[in-house]
C-alpha cells in the first residue's frame, strides 16, 4: 500500500468516526417518542405529559407520547430498554419500575443494567382514602375496627405489585392487621368502587385523590410520607400516626436505554432541570400534589437499585 492510499484510509477513518459521533452532539434532530406503560388518566400518565409538553420546546423538538399497557408495564419497558440507544426512544415510569422485579423475577430486561435514569420529574405521597360513609375519622378509629374484623376489611389497588399496592401493604404490615387485597385493572375502577362504598380503603396517588378530597367525595385518613403534604395540611403523615415503617413515597421519572451516550443523557437532564424550574411547571405540579425533584441521573440509578432490593424483601412478607 503506497503512502497516499495509507493516509487516505486514515483520513477516511477519522472522518467516519467524526460523522458517527456527530448525532451525540447535535441531538435531537427529529421527533422523540416517549412511552408511558400505563393507561391514560393515571398519575403516571398525567405528570409526564405535563413535563414532556414543556421539555419538547426546551430541546427544540416534538415529543410524541404514547400509552402502551401490558404486563404490568414490563412489555413496553422492555421495548424501550432494548431500543436503539440514540435518545429518540424514552420511557416515563414510576416507582413501579422498582417493584416489577419483585413480582416477575424472570423479566426479559434487567432494571438496573438495561435502563439509565435521566431525571426524576417529581415525587408525591399516596393518600389513604376511604368512602365518606365509613365511620372512621382517624387512623386509630380505622385500626381498631380493622383488627377486630380481620380479613373482612378490604383495599383496592391498580394491580399486584403496583406502587399503590406496595403502599397499602407497608401500612398493613407496619400496623399489624389483616386485610383482603382487591386488584383492579386501573385507577378509575378503584375510584368507582371507593365512591360506591364497595371497598374500604385505597392508597391513591395525590394527583387523583386531591380533587376527590376537596370535593368531599372521599375522606383522607393519612398520607404515606414522613411529613404532611402541603396540599393537605390537616391530614397526618404516616410517621405522625406512629407507623414510620409504613412510610412510602411515589416518584415518576424519565429513562433511556443504558447505552445511550452520556452527552444525550446530560443534555436531556439539563433541559429537564430548566423545565422543572419554570414557575408555571411548578404550579402545575403543585396543583396535583407533586413536588419537583430534579435528581441527578447517578443518584436516581442508585435509588432505583436500592428500591428493587427493598421491594423484593417486602413482598416476601405479603401473602
Amino acid at each position: 500500500m503506497n503512502k497516499f492510499v495509507r493516509w487516505s484510509c486514515v483520513f477516511a477513518g477519522v472522518l467516519l468516526s467524526s460523522v458517527a459521533a456527530q448525532p451525540d452532539t447535535i441531538w435531537p434532530t427529529r421527533l422523540i417518542k416517549a412511552t408511558i406503560p400505563f393507561g391514560p388518566g393515571s398519575a403516571t400518565d398525567v405528570v409526564p405529559r405535563i413535563f414532556f409538553e414543556r421539555l419538547g420546546p426546551e430541546l427544540g423538538q416534538t415529543i410524541v407520547v404514547e400509552n402502551r399497557v401490558g404486563g404490568g408495564g414490563s412489555i413496553r419497558t422492555n421495548a424501550v430498554a432494548k431500543a436503539e440507544p440514540d435518545g429518540y426512544s424514552i420511557l416515563a415510569h414510576s416507582s413501579a419500575l422498582a417493584i416489577t422485579p419483585a413480582i416477575f423475577p424472570n423479566l426479559p430486561y434487567d432494571t438496573s443494567k438495561d435502563l439509565s435514569s435521566v431525571i426524576m420529574i417529581g415525587s408525591s405521597p399516596q393518600i389513604m382514602i376511604i368512602p365518606k360513609e365509613r365511620p372512621w375519622k382517624t387512623v386509630d378509629d380505622f385500626l381498631k375496627d380493622a383488627k377486630a374484623k380481620g380479613s373482612q376489611i378490604n383495599f383496592g389497588s391498580v394491580g399486584v405489585g403496583s406502587a399503590v399496592h406496595i403502599s397499602a401493604e407497608k401500612f398493613r404490615l407496619a400496623a399489624n392487621f389483616e386485610a383482603t387485597h382487591v386488584p383492579y385493572r386501573g385507577g378509575p375502577e378503584v375510584i368507582a368502587d371507593i365512591l360506591g362504598g364497595r371497598i374500604d380503603f385505597y392508597f391513591c396517588p395525590a394527583a387523583t385523590a386531591l380533587p376527590l378530597i376537596r370535593e368531599g367525595q372521599v375522606r383522607a385518613l393519612v398520607v404515606s410520607t414522613d411529613k404532611r403534604s402541603n396540599e393537605l395540611p390537616d391530614v397526618p403523615s404516616m410517621t405522625e400516626v406512629g407507623l414510620k415503617d409504613g412510610v412510602s413515597e411515589s416518584w415518576i421519572g424519565v429513562f433511556v436505554p443504558s447505552k445511550t451516550p452520556r452527552e444525550i443523557v446530560d443534555k436531556m437532564h439539563d433541559a429537564g432541570v430548566k423545565v422543572l424550574a419554570k414557575p408555571e411547571m411548578q404550579a402545575a405540579l403543585k396543583k396535583i400534589g407533586v413536588e419537583p425533584v430534579p435528581m441527578q441521573p447517578k443518584a436516581m440509578d442508585d435509588l432505583v437499585a436500592k428500591e428493587v432490593v427493598a421491594n423484593i424483601e417486602l413482598l416476601k412478607n405479603v401473602k
